[in-house]
């Protein structure tokens, strides 16, 4: 300002034949101010940004002189920050003061990092420097003191907590009249727990959207060279839609032959990119152990599954399920579409398998989880599960042998839930694990007598070997779900009304049976 308030003062002098001070001064800020704004970069390839942008504004309400905020939420890498950086540019100039804020979240994390971001909200929307900002308490008082009166844009960006707001703008009455807040968040219930009602989500790119973004990064002049629109339909099948995993791999695959990408494509089927993976894991690790278990058990076991059924078998093992994929749902983990199915991104969950694989690379035995075949079948043929296994679903799309080790539960004393599908077994008789609570097993090589674990809540075993399902079931206060169809040898049912929670009971095309069981309060499927 020291180099133009001269030529300033000059040249209003001689407009207007007087020469006052302040009023020039308060000219030459305003010119500054204007000036002084760059706009900032929102991608090298904005591809879909445009549309999105559109859809966001009318949140906006750019007419009313109301203070807004409003929010901009999606699964990590989808584009938030950009599209928020490019609606910022949009309409920067209609405001007093402006202020993106990028990296609330990790900011925020560092000490004294929310005082940092009080400071420098202040200094861009005010154009001043040095706020002695002691405290996070102070910079809340000072905010609405300085800013209550101005019109202001205000972009926070990458929040995952409350606090974080209460400490940047924790009242719309903080602010001057028309002016904007953006947030973008991974989180939906940050907005919704501030009363922020106005909520654009951001969707992936579509087909034609991905294909031009791959090739402005890997195909400069629209030259393919000799990669097939087969290796170009496989690697945006992998991406998605999400803009980050397009970006990272675009610039990689660029130049490389069919073979390289080939080769890479057969990487990316047995581990997610670590740059990708890591901006997605994000908000994995934020997650209460509640919600990570109910996140890890969808990602390797229940994709696709109805969100009834999924909730089922995890209450039963102890979860708190709904309130569990609520929180995944806000969080963008986790989606529920048509007819109740739960669903989710195919790198969120490439990424929750790689968590549970990275539990220990060199032996599956010590994971949480297992759902490969070949894993399954070492663990169980060499005896090699441990204590830290809680859950075994295998369900193969073609029968193949599974071996089991006569002892290949005894270590695996937290297993909870086993499912396995279209598996021909063969080895000799097995004892199931006492912490058992969800067992599906059609096809079961079980016999008689049957050992029932205590805490078991379904028995599903149709088409299986049993002939005699007894003993005291008084202490089988869990069960619930009973399910023998088509068991030919079964021969004996006992008294049931011992069981207070028994639901269903399924007894449907046996052949042997003498007797029902004697109960009053069961729906028997006959």
């Amino acid at each position: 300002m020291d180099c133009i308030f001269p030529f300033i003062r000059v040249l209003f002098a001689a407009l207007f034949g007087r020469d006052d001070t302040k009023f020039i001064e308060r000219i030459v800020k305003e010119i500054l101010t204007i000036v002084g704004r760059v706009p900032l970069s929102v991608a090298k390839y904005p591809v879909g940004v445009g549309s999105q942008v559109e859809n966001v504004k009318p949140l906006l309400s750019m007419s009313s002189d109301d203070v807004r905020m409003i929010g901009i939420w999606g699964i990590g890498g989808v584009g938030k920050t950009t599209i928020a950086k490019a609606v910022y540019n949009s309409i920067a100039d209609q405001f007093d003061g402006c202020s993106f804020l990028a990296n609330v979240r990790e900011t925020s994390n560092r000490p004294d990092g929310l005082v940092h971001l009080q400071k420098k909200l202040l200094s861009e929307t005010l154009r001043k420097e040095n706020f002695n900002v002691l405290n996070v308490d102070q910079g809340a008082n000072l905010i609405p003191d300085r800013l209550c009166c101005k019109k202001i844009l205000l972009v926070l960006d990458d929040l995952d907590h409350g606090y974080q707001l209460n400490a940047l703008a924790r009242e719309c009455a903080w602010f001057g009249k028309g002016s904007r807040i953006i947030v973008t968040t991974r989180d939906k219930h940050v907005l919704t727990s501030h009363g922020i009602d106005w909520v654009y989500e951001v969707r992936p790119l579509d087909q034609d959207e991905a294909f031009e973004l791959l090739s402005s990064y890997t195909f400069p002049g629209n030259q393919t060279n000799d990669i097939s629109s087969r290796h170009i339909d496989n690697i945006l099948g992998y991406a998605k839609g999400l803009p980050l995993a397009i970006v990272v791999l675009g610039p990689f695959l660029r130049g490389r032959s069919r073979g390289e990408w080939e080769s890479t494509l057969g990487k990316l089927a047995k581990s997610p990119i670590r740059g990708i993976n890591s901006v997605l894991k994000t908000s994995f690790d934020a997650l209460e152990e509640n919600e990570r278990d109910v996140f890890l058990d969808i990602a390797c076991f229940f994709k696709g599954r109805k969100r009834d059924y999924v909730t089922r078998v995890l209450d039963s093992c102890g979860l708190h399920t709904l309130i569990g994929i609520q929180t995944l749902i806000e969080r963008s983990l986790v989606t529920i579409e048509y007819d109740s199915i739960v669903q989710m991104h195919d790198l969120i969950q490439l990424m929750g398998q790689d968590v549970v694989k990275t539990e220990c690379l060199d032996d599956p035995g010590r994971r949480s989880r297992l759902w490969c075949y070949d894993d399954v079948f070492e663990v169980l043929s060499e005896d090699t599960g441990t204590n830290a296994v809680k859950g075994i679903v295998l369900n193969l799309t073609t029968r193949k042998v599974l071996d089991i080790s006569p002892s290949a539960f005894t270590h695996m004393r937290r297993l909870k839930l086993l499912i396995i599908l279209n598996a021909q077994i063969s080895g000799g008789p097995i004892c199931l694990p006492n912490d058992l609570r969800w067992l599906e097993w059609p096809r079961c090589p079980l016999s008689t007598p049957v050992y029932v674990p205590k805490k078991l809540v379904c028995f599903h075993v149709p088409d299986s070997r049993i002939k005699e399902f007894g003993g005291n079931l008084k202490r089988f206060r869990n069960l619930k779900f009973l399910n023998f169809n088509h068991c030919k040898l079964l021969i004996c049912v006992p008294d049931l009304s011992e069981v207070p929670n028994l639901e269903i009971l399924n007894l449907s095309r046996w052949s042997k049976l003498k007797e029902l069981p004697s109960t009053s309060k069961l729906l028997i499927l006959i």
